[in-house]
């Protein structure tokens, strides 16, 4: 019986040692934006990103691991932002599309529905989908009859292990899009789609992988949310409501991301092709022969430290020499430096390129008040002299156009007090505050007004930072109504503005901000930089008064206006000795004062 039961041991543990086992690489592109060569087209300098570089990564990874065992997608927002896919959408859009035409040479298995890739409308899309050798997918965005638009999932047979590809978009497209761009679409909610197609497949599969445009809006490890809960990004909820999910591909918010939530592995591989994401799957078929994930491993590639790909390079060389060309055609001269030198100072004070970008706003919209962002750290503007189409795109780097809303005063305020969260003021220092380069970089949410006058006072608390907010002379009304234009993603309460959502809309222009722009300074030939200090970032001090002292007085020794230390004090008589006024500091004369107090 003993030895029965020594010979039945053994079984099992041959059984075990020698049970069939399997590895599968999941590698993962996003937010690519049109981007192929590793070139800096402000500069037409080198730069470490871009499908070329991507493709040198892959290449690596299948001589690894067996072409056959290795797994690429992409999860969207892949045919606009670079200059080369401008280009391609707007003015040769009869090629096949760069992007697919790499992708299709890379053997992509699938590519998902990103937000932006409605920028240039359903024509250019659809061209897109159907030149591609792969599928684009997204399960939750459907027609009018709730079918879904496009491809709601993939299957890849590695040998027979089945792996479902489910593609997934955010929700929050309507909020930004053209609604010409998106017409007979609905998006719905992703994670309840998600829901029901993984308990449809979830016994038909080996692997389940979700495929999302979209990011994560809690913190992986503590589960507390990282920004407000709106449904732009569902990350977290993907990864843990929905049972028998074992990848989770995330993108939308460039960030670089390889980790865990629970058992399924997640990654968000940064954007413009600067990482891969890559997840390790390590499979055992159990008693019954069905394949099972043992474990799985998600990790980042550094795409920027690889060569460019020569194949991909000649392959789209038309494309990016047409480009270049495209690009260096002056449109206009520049009389005086529009030009950021410093984008910290630039959100600090009123500067001549942000204020050229709001007149232009206004000049094609005839609203009267006007406001933009300075989008990144690496928009830098011109300087004086020819003014070209690389420097133009350069600058507004995304597809957006106008929309002029009626919001009343109280709304134009809370905007300016969303946007002052930007700064924290420690020990005398204006700062980046962190929440908004972490976990995601937002500064592109930072809003730079024209038409209105308004001071952010960096002592003050959070939330109430603005003063002196005034319009034609006067305090703004909190409860009158003004037309304010704004870019199409912000007017939809885009970035946390909902003071913005769904207020009414005087007027559209649906042409490109730079191509308005382009074509401001075809009409003009020349433009001027100008400079009207609107706005700015002040420091609020006390000033006891003296016996013998008068508003007269105080004022001209401070600097200021009797008119406005009234009205920054509610003084409508005289002062007399021991009373405390408010006054405000330019920023950098503060700072100035400070230096040589101490």
């Amino acid at each position: 019986m003993r030895r029965l039961v020594t010979v039945v041991l053994s079984l099992v543990l041959f059984i075990f040692v020698f049970a069939e086992t399997k590895q599968i690489v999941i590698l993962q592109t996003s937010d690519l934006h049109g981007y192929i060569y590793p070139v800096d087209y402000a500069m037409n300098k080198p730069a470490n990103w871009g499908l070329a570089k991507v493709a040198s990564v892959i290449k690596e990874q299948r001589e690894k691991y067996g072409e056959e065992n290795v797994i690429v997608i992409d999860t969207g927002d892949l045919i606009q932002g670079s200059p080369m896919a401008y280009y391609h959408a707007r003015f040769e859009n009869e090629p096949v599309n760069p992007m697919v035409l790499v992708m299709n040479h890379l053997k992509f298995a699938a590519s998902v529905l990103g937000n932006h890739e409605f920028n240039y409308g359903l024509n250019v899309l659809n061209k897109a989908v159907s030149e591609a050798d792969f599928p684009f997918l997204s399960a939750n965005i459907v027609d009018e009859q709730d079918t879904p638009y496009f491809m709601p999932y993939h299957l890849v047979e590695i040998g027979d292990v089945k792996v479902l590809i489910l593609g997934l978009t955010t929700k929050y497209i309507p909020n930004w899009e053209d609604p010409r761009n998106i017409k007979g679409l609905k998006f719905l909610d992703p994670v309840q789609v998600a829901k029901e197609y993984v308990e449809a497949f979830k016994d038909l599969v080996d692997v389940v992988v979700i495929a999302y445009h979209g990011g994560l809006e809690k913190d992986p490890a503590t589960g507390n949310p990282t920004e407000p809960l709106v449904g732009e990004n569902q990350g977290y909820s993907l990864a843990t409501e929905i049972e028998g999910v074992h990848v989770l591909l995330t993108g939308h918010q460039h960030r670089s991301i390889a980790t865990k939530i629970g058992n399924v592995a997640v990654l968000q591989p940064s954007n413009w092709g600067k990482m891969v994401g890559k997840v390790t799957l390590s499979l055992e078929k159990n008693e019954e022969g069905k394949w099972v994930v043992k474990d799985s491993k998600p990790e980042l590639i550094d795409a920027s430290k690889y060569p460019a790909n020569q194949e991909v390079l000649d392959l789209t060389k038309d494309y990016e020499e047409k480009t270049q060309k495209w690009l260096d055609i002056p449109v206009g001269t520049a009389n005086g430096d529009f030009y950021v030198s410093d984008p910290f100072v630039a959100r600090l004070w009123d500067n001549p390129l942000m204020e050229f970008v709001n007149k232009v706003q206004m000049y094609y919209t005839g609203a009267k008040i006007s406001s933009t962002a300075l989008f990144t750290n690496d928009v830098k503007g011109w300087k004086a002299g020819p003014v070209t189409l690389r420097d133009i795109n350069a600058v507004y780097i995304y597809a957006n156009t106008l929309k002029v809303i009626k919001v009343k005063g109280a709304d134009i305020k809370a905007a300016l007090e969303k946007s002052a969260d930007y700064f924290v003021f420690e020990n005398g220092v204006a700062k980046e505050n962190k929440k908004w380069i972490e976990p995601k970089v937002q500064r592109y949410n930072y809003d730079i007004w024209e038409g209105i006058s308004y001071k952010i006072v960096l002592n003050r608390p959070v939330g109430d930072r603005i003063v002196d907010l005034m319009f034609e002379g006067k305090p703004v009304d909190m409860e009158a109504e003004y037309e304010v234009v704004l870019n199409n993603y912000r007017a939809g309460g885009g970035g946390g503005y909902s003071m913005f959502t769904n207020k009414p809309v005087v007027k559209e222009v649906l042409i490109e901000m730079a191509e308005l722009m382009s074509n401001y300074l075809l009409e003009k030939k020349e433009i001027e930089a100008t400079l009207d200090n609107n706005w700015g970032a002040y420091v609020e001090m006390e000033y006891s008064v003296n016996a013998g002292d008068t508003l007269e007085s105080i004022a001209s020794k401070l600097g200021v206006s009797i008119e406005e230390l009234r009205r920054w004090n509610n003084v409508s008589g005289d002062v007399k000795a021991g009373d405390v006024l408010k006054y405000y500091v330019p920023y950098f004369e503060y700072l100035k004062f400070m230096q040589k107090a101490s």
